[in-house]
């Protein structure tokens, strides 16, 4: 290793007096499951293993909020959860258990709350403008000549809820302004909004406009919002944390807990939405010491994330994406990529219908973003002599394109720094995607604007460094993440519906299937450069839970089986079915029967409401703001009417059991693979035995600790019996490779290497851990049905091996698969002294 690449990869390893976590465990934080509840699961998180416990976010969220990533103030803990005392006390329990905490900053956005004095940030902001202390928190001009910043809540054109008397003016006290006394706000039925200051005695339309926000019709949004959003979420409006002062303030409380020792690790929600993602980590580091952070970073393909973060690595989705292509037959692609095209009648390739979803919206829901990167950029070249004839239209077609061409999230050029090699490339690669729709003319508007993104000498000399082009820069960047988010994931995800267990953050249909080759790669480069990075299977944020991808994932091994069952269980239901139901939201459906497929059928209310999302989601049919509900309730009812034929769940039963060997195959290994591989593995809120969650909020469902605390010790004291369940099977592996790690902590180091085994098929994959280049740990994991294992062989290194999961011993050397394994489709041995 070169010197170079032992000082990057010591930037990424926690400081020797900070917490390194060892396997972590994510608990979904709400008022129904709060600090008190965490404190009494605390004996059977230590029981299971668990060495940290991984918080959702923590702060004081809006009136109602079920996850907490919309924050309305940074300087309190959540009453909800049980406040600074709560958290206090939770932290201290989990302490004295041996644990540590890892907390979920959400540095990119705030909460615009209903009323809007919940975020004391906002109200003071919009009401006192430059006098107040949080001017500096938002993106948006504080004065007289400033149009203010769009508060997109009216139910109807502002001049029609003016003439229909809906907003008033009245005098409340303001809570967390009741020092203030009584004062004058604005009210639209439920929500509130603050006066600026010397206009209370103005005519209510005078006043309106006076004020530092501007009330509008909710439509208004997509075409004028003049405020950074979480994507297109107008109630999550981003904070400017590029700002010193606004970081310091943001952070203030959980930098003291962090003192306090009662936080002990970070999670970084978003850091693409930030408009310097590296100096957030570098101040995080600072103000930290060194701890241990992890980035929700999404990176596509072959991206790797940024050297020069100072940061931990990842939240896990790379590897995510990696192990879900290991259980993907390649084989079966082709026959269920033609069965989905028959159904739907698209033959459009993934890339190209990700190009026009990503079209789609910047057409609506992102127009105003991708519109203020064109009038940035006309600004630029108006005012540049030598630029001006590139009209506002030639400059909106091409940023246009270049938008919808990136293959990633975005770039991370810095204003005033040459930009690396790869994001030049990055961006270079998009503009030439980018051109191949554009006539010759925008073709050259095309070329100015890459310049002036990659900060080149574009146009009169000496104008690289003006602040409009370093907006732009930023900007450009910030509204790529956005539009890939709500383009690819959101949109894309729900109409490519070939294998849905594909469809998930961090991969996609254009990366179904990982070889094992692959896989050892990817593990060696991360452990050259990520060491101790998280690794996870499932989040809050996946669009199904691991156990769900693991029941659909088998479909590409039994693929023509399948097609025939499609066929047959949609003869059975033919007169159910919609003349106009889209064929890719059925084929979504029927995807989705099969990965919640448990003891039977998911339940009906549970199917409804993942449906809408899905649809509303996929947005060709029916949308969040354009629904159409008779198509809705037509695909409901087809769905019931599934739910309701027992021929069809015969069928599907059928189709469950004879495909479970795969699916156990595919739930065991992988979470075995992820708990010996690299970095600290994640498990995500109850997914230590097998669930059916599809996205959220179907996956922040109340889990049962305390029947998991009683299979749990019912299993350590009686072993596994002669014939478990899946569920007992699932938490046996978690539990044993836990307390393993726990035991052994030295496996989430940086100094634990990586080596990949010779197996003799294909069909399955080894790998041993090492100290000191001395193998400590061997991991030998099925890709496929047990039936694969047949005569091949894996080939051990030398010495006496123990089985972790069944004590079974095996001796180095050459070794029979089935000898290796037992009872298991996956092994984990430890060196036998």
């Amino acid at each position: 290793m070169t010197t170079e690449e032992v000082t990057r990869r010591h930037s990424h390893v926690p400081s020797k007096n900070r917490r390194q976590p060892v396997t972590s465990y994510r608990i979904q934080l709400s008022a129904q499951f709060d600090f008190a509840a965490v404190e009494e699961i605390i004996p059977y998180l230590s029981s299971l293993g668990v060495t940290d416990v991984f918080f959702s976010p923590i702060l004081q969220a809006a009136p109602g909020s079920m996850h907490g990533y919309d924050v309305v103030d940074h300087e309190r803990i959540s009453a909800d959860l049980g406040g600074i005392e709560g958290f206090r006390r939770v932290s201290r329990a989990i302490h004295d258990a041996g644990m540590y905490v890892i907390v979920d900053i959400v540095p990119n956005h705030m909460a615009v709350p209903t009323p809007l004095f919940h975020n004391r940030a906002l109200w003071s902001a919009l009401r006192d403008g430059e006098e107040s202390p949080y001017r500096a928190w938002f993106d948006v001009a504080f004065n007289d000549a400033g149009e203010g910043l769009l508060m997109p809540v009216l139910g109807s054109r502002i001049g029609q809820a003016l003439a229909a008397g809906e907003i008033t003016i009245e005098d409340m006290v303001v809570p967390g302004f009741s020092q203030e006394g009584p004062t004058k706000v604005v009210r639209y039925y439920d929500h509130v909004f603050p006066v600026r200051r010397g206009t209370e005695a103005l005519p209510l339309t005078e006043l309106l406009d006076a004020q530092y926000y501007r009330l509008a019709y909710w439509r208004v949004a997509n075409e004028e919002i003049n405020y950074r959003r979480f994507f297109d979420v107008d109630t999550l409006a981003a904070i400017r944390v590029e700002d010193e002062e606004v970081f310091r303030q943001s952070h203030a409380l959980l930098i003291e807990l962090f003192d306090e020792g009662l936080i002990d690790s970070f999670r970084i929600d978003h850091p693409d939405g930030l408009a310097d993602p590296r100096g957030y980590f570098r101040n995080l580091q600072e103000a930290t010491g060194g701890a241990w952070s992890v980035a929700e970073k999404i990176l596509e393909g072959e991206e790797t994330l940024p050297t020069d973060w100072p940061t931990s690595g990842t939240t896990g989705y790379d590897t995510l994406q990696r192990l879900q292509g290991l259980f993907t037959d390649p084989v079966g692609i082709s026959a269920l990529t033609q069965a989905y095209s028959e159904l739907s009648g698209s033959t459009d390739s993934v890339a190209t219908m990700q190009v026009k979803a990503k079209r789609q919206i910047v057409a609506t829901s992102l127009f105003a973003e991708v519109d203020r990167l064109a009038s940035l950029l006309s600004e630029i070249c108006y005012l540049d002599v030598r630029l001006r004839d590139h009209t506002f239209r030639s400059l909106r077609d091409a940023v246009v394109e270049l938008v919808v061409h990136m293959d990633r999230y975005r770039a991370y050029v810095v204003p005033g720094e040459r930009p690396t090699p790869e994001d030049e490339r990055v961006l270079r690669a998009a503009a030439q995607r980018a051109g191949r729709n554009l006539d010759a003319d925008r073709q050259e508007s095309l070329e100015v604007v890459v310049d002036i993104l990659l900060g080149n000498e574009i146009g009169s000399a000496g104008r690289t460094h003006e602040a409009r082009r370093g907006e732009l820069i930023v900007r450009f960047q910030q509204v790529c993440g956005a539009v890939m988010a709500k383009g690819v994931e959101d949109t894309t995800f729900y109409r490519y519906t070939v294998l849905t267990s594909a469809n998930e953050v961090g991969g996609g249909p254009q990366h179904f299937v990982t070889t094992p080759d692959q896989f050892h790669d990817f593990q060696t480069r991360t452990h050259l450069t990520w060491p101790v990075t998280m690794s996870t299977l499932s989040t809050h944020d996946t669009k199904r839970c691991e156990d769900v991808r693991a029941r659909i994932a088998p479909i590409s091994q039994y693929s023509q089986r399948w097609v025939a069952l499609l066929a047959q269980a949609r003869s059975l239901v033919a007169e159910a079915r919609p003349a106009d139901l889209d064929g890719q939201a059925e084929n979504l459906l029927w995807q989705t029967l099969v990965g919640t497929w448990d003891d039977g059928p998911i339940e009906i209310e549970r199917l409804r409401s993942y449906l809408l999302k899905a649809s509303r989601e996929q947005k060709s049919w029916t949308t969040w703001t354009e629904q159409n509900e008779a198509a809705e309730e037509g695909m409901l009812s087809y769905a019931e009417a599934i739910l309701n034929n027992d021929d069809v769940l015969d069928l599907l039963a059928s189709f469950h059991e004879e495909t479970l060997p795969a699916i156990r195959t595919m739930i065991l290994s992988q979470k075995a693979i992820q708990m010996t591989g690299i970095g600290v593995p994640d498990t995500y809120n109850g997914e230590e035995i097998t669930q059916t969650s599809l996205v959220d909020p179907d996956n922040r469902r109340a889990v049962d600790f305390a029947g998991l605390s009683d299979t749990l010790a019912k299993l350590d004291h009686d072993g596994l019996p002669s014939a478990p369940s899946l569920d007992q099977e699932k938490l046996w592996v978690t539990s044993r490779l836990a307390r393993l790690r726990r035991d052994l902590p030295e496996l989430a180091s940086a100094e634990c290497g990586y080596h990949a085994l010779p197996v003799s098929t294909g069909h399955a994959l080894a790998f041993a851990r090492t100290l000191a280049d001395e193998p400590v740990l061997v991991t030998l994991a099925l890709r496929h049905v047990p039936e694969f294992a047949g005569d091949f062989t894996v080939v051990l290194p030398a010495g006496q091996w123990r089985n972790v999961l069944t004590g079974a011993t095996i001796a180095g050397g050459t070794q029979p698969l089935g000898d290796v394994l037992g009872r298991f489709p996956v092994a984990v041995l430890e060196k036998h002294a």
